[in-house]
C-alpha cells in the first residue's frame, strides 16, 4: 500500500500536459528586471548602481540578515537603473534592471556538463556557500536554504526529506529535473546530508510519475543512504507537514518546525541548485519552470534566467491563447493570478498557467449548507467554514485560538465547497492579520 498523510486531502484533475516536454533553454531577453526580494525574509541590499557593468553570476544585491538571500546577475551587460517596478504580487518593489550585452560569465563558474560526485567541501563550507549562492526553496515558499541547514542549538536532524512530490496540477518542472538531472539531484542530496550530518535521506515522489520513480531508484543504488519513496497521488502531498507524515509517520506539532521531529525538508529543485553551487560554483541565476494550459499551443518546460519577463516564456510556448481568462503564477491550487505579462520571472517561479476564460469565472457564492466537506478535506484538521466566519467578523482572538496560523493555504476547502464559498480568500486575510498581531506582541 502506498504511503500518504493521515488527515484530509483531495485529488483534483492532474492535467500534466507538459510531462513529456524536455527542458529547453529560454532565449536570453534584451532586458531583465531582478527584484531584490525573491525570498522569505529581509530584502537584499543592492551593491551595484546605474551604468555598472556586470557579468553572469556576479553579486548585485547582498543578503541583509540571517533570514535573507543574496541576489546575482543572471545576465551580462550594464545596469540600466535601480528602480521600483511591479512584480508578480502586484506591488511595486525595488529591482535591478539590466540591459543585456553578450553572455559573459564569471570565470570561476564551471559550465561543463561533467558530473562531479566527489564532495570535498566541509559541513561549514557547504552552508556558507549555499548562502553565498543565494539558494532558496524552489518549491514555491522561497525560504533561504542556508537557514534550514543551520540546525538550532539543542535540536538534531535525523533525516533529510527531499520533496519531489509536485502535487500541484499542471506543473511538471520537478518531474523533468528528476528525469534529466537525476545524478545531479542525488549528489545534491548527499551534499545536503553532509551539511546536516545525517546518514539517511528520503526522496518522496507521487506515483503519477512512475518514470521518475524508476529512474531515481535505479540511480540511487550508487548513492549511499538515499531511499526513493513512492507516495499516493493525493493533494497536498507536497505540503511539508504532510510529506513528513507520509514518509516517516511523525506529526509536526502545531506552530512548530519540522526540526522538532528530527526532519529537514528541501525541494528536489533546491537539491539540484545546491549541486550546481557546491560542485560548479554557480549561484542561483536560473531555474526550470512549466508553462502550460489547455488552450496553449505548446505546454512545455523551460530553463530561464532570473528576471526574464513573463511575456517571453508565453511567446516561446506559442503565444497567448485568445480564450485566456487568467494567468496564474504557480499551479491552480496555490498559485496567484498575475496582473501583467511584463512582470519578471523569479526564483520562486515554478510555473505559469494560462487558464481559459470559462474556467476562471467565479460561481455565485451561496449560504453554507453545513455539509462538512471543507472539514473532511483539510489536511491540517482545521474547520475552514468557521475560520471564514471569524475572519469576516474580524474575530482575530478566536482565529488565533482555532489555529488559523496552521493553515497551509492549500485551497482544498475552497475546491471542495459545493456552495462556492471563498473560504481560502477569507482565511488568508484573517491569517495575515493574526500574524501581524502575534508579531506585534513579541
Amino acid at each position: 500500500m502506498l504511503k500518504t498523510f493521515s488527515i484530509g486531502g483531495i485529488h483534483p484533475a492532474e492535467n500534466k500536459l507538459s510531462a513529456d516536454s524536455a527542458i529547453q533553454a529560454l532565449p536570453i531577453p534584451q532586458m531583465v528586471s531582478i527584484p531584490i526580494s525573491q525570498h522569505i525574509g529581509a530584502p537584499a541590499t543592492p551593491v551595484v548602481k546605474k551604468n555598472d557593468e556586470v557579468k553572469v553570476g556576479q553579486l548585485i544585491a547582498k543578503s541583509s540578515g540571517f533570514v535573507s538571500a543574496n541576489i546575482h546577475s543572471s545576465v551580462s551587460g550594464k545596469v540600466f537603473k535601480v528602480d521600483d517596478i511591479m512584480d508578480a504580487s502586484g506591488f511595486r518593489r525595488t529591482s535591478i534592471i539590466i540591459k543585456v550585452e553578450g553572455d559573459e560569465w564569471l570565470e570561476h563558474i564551471d559550465r561543463s556538463e561533467k558530473l562531479l560526485t566527489e564532495i570535498s567541501a566541509s559541513k561549514e563550507e557547504i552552508i556558507k556557500r549555499v548562502g553565498d549562492a543565494g539558494i532558496v526553496g524552489l518549491g514555491g515558499a522561497t525560504f533561504p536554504a542556508h537557514v534550514k541547514l543551520s540546525v538550532p542549538p539543542g535540536k538534531t536532524a535525523e533525516v533529510l526529506i527531499i520533496n519531489a512530490v509536485e502535487c500541484e496540477p499542471y506543473l511538471t518542472s520537478d518531474h523533468r529535473i528528476m528525469l534529466e538531472k537525476g545524478d545531479e539531484v542525488l549528489v545534491g542530496t548527499q551534499i545536503l546530508m553532509k551539511a546536516l550530518e545525517v546518514n539517511k535521506a528520503i526522496i518522496g515522489i507521487e506515483n503519477n510519475k512512475p518514470d521518475a520513480i524508476a529512474h531515481l531508484t535505479k540511480l540511487a543504488t550508487n548513492y549511499e543512504g538515499i531511499e526513493i519513496c513512492p507516495l499516493k497521488t493525493q493533494y497536498p502531498q507536497g505540503g511539508e507537514k504532510q510529506l513528513i507524515s507520509a514518509t516517516i509517520k511523525r506529526e509536526v506539532p502545531s506552530g512548530a518546525l519540522p526540526i522538532e521531529v528530527g526532519a529537514v525538508v528541501q525541494n528536489v529543485g533546491t537539491a539540484y541548485a545546491v549541486y550546481e553551487a557546491i560542485q560548479k560554483n554557480k549561484p542561483l541565476i536560473e531555474r526550470v519552470a512549466t508553462i502550460t494550459g489547455k488552450s496553449l499551443k505548446n505546454p512545455s518546460n523551460w530553463m530561464f534566467r532570473i528576471g526574464t519577463p513573463v511575456k517571453d516564456i508565453i511567446e516561446a510556448a506559442g503565444g497567448m491563447p485568445e480564450d485566456t481568462g487568467k494567468i496564474v503564477g504557480g499551479g491552480p491550487m496555490m498559485g496567484k493570478a498575475l496582473s501583467s505579462v511584463d512582470v519578471p520571472l523569479t526564483k520562486g517561479s515554478s510555473g505559469l498557467l494560462l487558464l481559459p476564460r470559462e474556467e476562471t469565472a467565479r460561481k455565485a457564492t451561496k449560504a453554507c449548507i453545513r455539509c462538512g466537506k471543507c472539514v473532511s478535506v483539510c489536511p491540517m484538521g482545521l474547520e475552514p467554514y468557521l475560520l471564514m466566519v471569524c475572519a469576516d467578523q474580524k474575530n482575530y482572538e478566536r482565529l488565533e485560538k482555532d489555529a488559523v496560523m496552521d493553515c497551509i493555504e492549500c485551497g482544498s476547502c475552497s475546491y471542495t465547497c459545493p456552495a462556492h464559498r471563498p473560504l481560502l480568500d477569507y482565511i488568508r486575510l484573517g491569517k495575515g492579520k493574526v500574524g501581524q498581531i502575534m508579531r506585534a506582541r513579541k
